[in-house]
């Protein structure tokens, strides 16, 4: 099964450009509520094209190893030396020429040891070299023979001229050979690659001290409502407490996105605006929660009424209502205010779009489980449900379909992709889900 994402195009990249820009029709185009519901990989799409600036080469910045965890690789880096640099032991032994010792083992006289990071004099036929773990093979040698098939069993005082009894070892037996790692001039790390640990140390195994990465992407975070408050306050009636905002900024922020929390904003359209034009010259993007649906109280869609915004439906559970365009020239997306539907649609699209572009976060692994219950989907649209992956490989979905169970999700560490057109799915069903 392709990726339920992008319909085919790999977990992670960048989706196909989009037909048409947000807004790019004028404000006609920003109700589209009795229009057919956008596909995922559609709104992935248009995501996409709103946020490829993020990726110009004026956004590249030149940092040390230690500021580039978590960013995108901007150019391929090419290896400058091979690794490893020098053939060298991969055991405590003895370094032989393989000629010198027969199928029925051979006794050699011992060379002066050879202790990792010094030059060694070459090997002189007849004769074994004591060589440390890392060690530089000396010159002639092609074979190490490890310290316990030795005879003796430990290495000897360099002193009387010893000798040593060793069985017979195959060319290259516990040899690490000059660039059995990368070779030098070889790429060493592709365009757009995530920089993890893995990725970093290999950097500076290479002796590069700095690398090119994309500038990180700062982000305006917005939470709507009359019904939210800060936790720690009084909650009165009909009010519950903002849990989008803390949900959100820690998702960006373990995504490698720079925060700006811009705390609660009442359903005031007016109020809305003047902190949005207040904050947008210092963010590259804007995200807002809430007030994106059809109701009556609708805050973002009234603010965004002289703006290039399209406000729709796309054909996903949760999730369904999104926004987006621009504000004032600053790209904009606003996704719903229940809980679990923001988490999904930063899951669904910015997550995945960002990586595409920039190279960073790292894409979700996507793997294959088993169900371990049946469930329901609706046809038309594509679900996402929440579910906790088992040792065994079934995945046990975690609370139902509603976009409110916050328990359900913290429970979670996995989503669930139930593709557009199936509508139901028996117990055992292998489904594609995405690890958290």
């Amino acid at each position: 099964m392709t990726s339920p994402q992008h319909h085919g195009t790999p977990v992670g990249q960048a989706p196909p450009r989009a037909e048409h820009q947000p807004g790019d029709q004028g404000p006609h185009r920003r109700h589209q509520g009795g229009h057919q519901a956008r596909s995922v990989a559609d709104h992935a799409a248009a995501v996409a094209e709103l946020l490829q600036h993020l990726g110009a080469p004026e956004r590249a910045q030149l940092v040390p190893l230690h500021q580039a965890l978590g960013r995108g690789l901007v150019n391929a880096v090419r290896a400058p030396i091979s690794l490893p640099p020098f053939a060298n032991s991969q055991m405590d032994g003895y370094a032989i020429r393989s000629l010198d010792v027969p199928d029925g083992g051979a006794e050699l006289r011992v060379m002066p040891p050879v202790p990792a990071g010094a030059s060694p004099a070459p090997l002189h036929p007849g004769m074994a070299v004591p060589v440390m773990t890392g060690a530089m093979l000396p010159e002639g040698a092609d074979a190490v023979v490890p310290i316990e098939r030795a005879i003796p069993d430990r290495f000897l005082p360099p002193t009387g001229h010893p000798t040593v009894r060793l069985p017979a070892a195959a060319p290259g037996t516990y040899v690490r050979a000059a660039g059995s790692d990368v070779e030098a001039g070889r790429t060493a790390l592709a365009a757009g690659t995530f920089l993890g640990p893995a990725q970093l140390g290999l950097l500076a195994a290479l002796g590069i001290p700095e690398v090119t990465v994309f500038k990180a992407v700062t982000v305006l975070l917005v939470t709507t409502g009359d019904e939210v408050v800060e936790p720690g306050q009084e909650l009165a009636a009909g009010k519950i407490y903002d849990s989008n905002a803390t949900l959100l900024e820690a998702a960006m922020k373990q995504a490698g996105l720079t925060v700006r929390r811009a705390g609660i904003v009442t359903d005031n359209p007016d109020r809305l605006r003047t902190l949005l034009r207040a904050e947008h010259d210092e963010v590259d993007l804007i995200v807002t929660t809430g007030g994106v649906s059809q109701g009556a109280y609708e805050v973002v869609r009234q603010a965004m009424q002289d703006q290039p915004v399209d406000f729709l439906h796309v054909a996903m559970q949760p999730g369904g209502p999104q926004g987006i365009g621009t504000f004032e020239g600053r790209p904009f997306l606003g996704f719903p205010g229940n809980p679990v539907s923001c988490l999904v649609s930063f899951e669904m699209f910015l997550r995945p779009v960002l990586a595409g572009l920039l190279g960073a976060p790292a894409p979700r692994l996507p793997i294959r489980a088993r169900l371990g219950q049946s469930l329901t989907s609706p046809e038309r649209k594509h679900q996402i449900r929440r579910g906790t992956l088992q040792p065994d490989g079934t995945v046990e979905l975690q609370g139902g379909e509603s976009s409110h169970l916050m328990h359900a999700l913290a429970g979670s560490n996995v989503l669930v992709h139930v593709p557009v057109g199936v509508a139901a799915l028996a117990s055992g069903a292998e489904v594609e889900v995405w690890m958290l």
